[in-house]
């Protein structure tokens, strides 16, 4: 044996001395972003950006054992510096090495898809806790997905742009019961259902607030284009300039904060595309909504500088008591605005009119809810054939007394969800008081009519807080709400 006659004392000391030296942890010089850790996940066949700081004008070499080729990047005068790496197709696990002379190694790195999960509290939502979710607790025993990664972001306000998130875990972790107990159920559901079809490791970055509007979510830059938030913009841009703490006003709920803390951070990290559940504290505003969400999107599109990235949102959901006769519906404004930001280029919309609770704004299907988005972009980005939408609106036309109206997104043909007469629709003449209509099926459309109104002119459906409709399409996806008038 080679350490034959070596007193077993200095075995043990040379024991004792090799543990240490390797469970050391290393000091590497070189800081990254809360975003870069262990367990991350790296956008696939992309340009991917690895920045943070080191000392000034160093010299700092990026490494992905995927390919085990470094690229080389220099800190300025600052000590910032960001160096772009080729990724691959999907796979993993690999290692990724920062050094600037020390290194530091980013362990079991996935590649694959990112997506950022943002909204307010139906997005923030978890599996447990506050939440309870539909069947939450097996829900959390089951929910062991080594190739899906969290990112759990903390809620965080700022008058200026930060260049760091706040995160929870430090950092990164696998899908697993422990860490997705606390975790967007929504997003978890979403990427539960990508992973599955489609074997690509899914990274989620949950950056949501409960509560919060939408202009809260947008950069000073594009809400200053729009007259309604110019002011509020510049007091949030003056408090910043005031050092004095009892001058600066705090709280999530002021335009542009949220976008600083929670968004702005990000914008040099590689995603696939953002999935959103929003909308509630914005509802008394609705006619804003649709010019203010849909610059929201265009806004993050533009400073992320990877073009029209897929933009998934969901319609609000059934909520409040129901009402007898059709009447005027901040809701069902609300939905309308949403259903018109599908103008954008590349975005797709989750319907879940009858997934809702009357008497709770956090309905606990979320299940649903997230295989909902996940069709949209099974459909849309993975080339899965499925259908990934509910019928859709397309035109009408009046015959005599009665109105036929005419949809896409039919597949397998219209149907009620409850194999029930057609429910929800409302009709109005000139004068626009909507009566209960009587709607049958005709194929791929839909006649309305009512003996109230003679001459109809104009048609509603499942136009309320809490709308009593059944219309879906052979896959029994339920149709948006909509109106035909202006």
């Amino acid at each position: 044996m080679i350490f034959k006659g070596i007193k077993k004392e200095f075995l043990s000391i040379v024991a004792v001395s090799a543990l240490l030296v390797t469970t050391a942890p290393v000091q590497a010089k070189v800081k990254l972003p809360s975003v870069f850790s262990d367990n991350m996940v790296f956008q696939q066949k992309t340009k991917a950006a690895v920045w943070g700081k080191t000392d000034a004008n160093k010299t700092v070499k990026v490494t992905g054992s995927w390919n085990n080729k470094t690229v080389t990047g220099k800190a300025d005068a600052s000590g910032n510096f960001k160096v772009l790496i080729s990724t691959p197709s999907f796979g993993g696990p690999y290692t990724v090495t920062v050094s600037d002379g020390e290194d530091l190694s980013l362990k079991n790195v996935l590649i694959g898809d990112v997506w950022l999960c943002s909204g307010q509290s139906n997005m923030e939502m978890p599996l447990a806790g506050w939440g309870k979710i539909n069947n939450y607790e097996q829900e959390i025993k089951d929910a062991n997905y080594p190739n899906i990664r969290l990112l759990q972001g903390i809620r965080t306000a700022s008058n200026v742009p930060l260049d760091d998130a706040k995160v929870a875990n430090g950092g990164w972790t696998a899908c697993t019961p422990q860490y997705v107990e606390g975790f967007s159920s929504v997003a978890y559901f979403f990427a539960r259902e990508l992973n599955k079809k489609t074997g690509i490791p899914i990274g989620l970055i949950h950056t949501s607030w409960g509560g919060t509007i939408a202009e809260a979510w947008t950069s000073a830059a594009t809400l200053k284009t729009m007259p309604d938030f110019v002011d509020a913009v510049n007091k949030v841009e003056n408090a910043a300039k005031d050092n004095t703490s009892a001058k600066k006003e705090e709280g999530p709920n002021r335009t542009t904060v949220l976008y600083n803390a929670m968004i702005h951070p990000y914008l040099q990290f590689a995603i696939k595309g953002a999935i959103w559940y929003q909308g509630e504290s914005n509802a008394g505003r609705a006619k804003q909504y649709r010019t203010l969400f849909p610059a929201m999107i265009t806004d993050w599109r533009k400073n992320w500088g990877i073009g029209n990235f897929p933009f998934y949102f969901v319609q609000l959901a059934n909520f409040m008591k129901v009402e007898a006769e059709p009447v005027a519906s901040n809701w069902a404004e609300l939905r309308d605005a949403q259903l018109s930001t599908l103008s954008l280029p590349n975005t797709g919309m989750a319907v879940i009119i009858d997934a809702g609770d009357e008497k709770d704004i956090h309905p606990k299907n979320k299940q649903d809810v997230g295989k909902r988005l996940a069709l949209i972009a099974l459909a849309k980005n993975y080339k899965v054939k499925v259908p990934y939408s509910g019928p859709v609106y397309q035109s009408q036309k009046i015959e005599g007394n009665a109105i036929k109206l005419n949809f896409k997104a039919t597949d397998g043909g219209l149907k009620t969800s409850d194999g029930a007469a057609l429910k929800g629709f409302a009709v109005a003449g000139a004068d626009q008081k909507f009566y209960w209509a009587k709607a049958e099926i005709k194929g791929n459309q839909v006649l309305v009519s009512s003996d109230k109104v003679a001459n109809p002119v104009s048609v509603r459906y499942a136009w309320a807080n809490n709308p009593v409709c059944n219309l879906v399409n052979g896959a029994g996806l339920p149709a948006s709400p909509f109106r035909t008038d202006q």
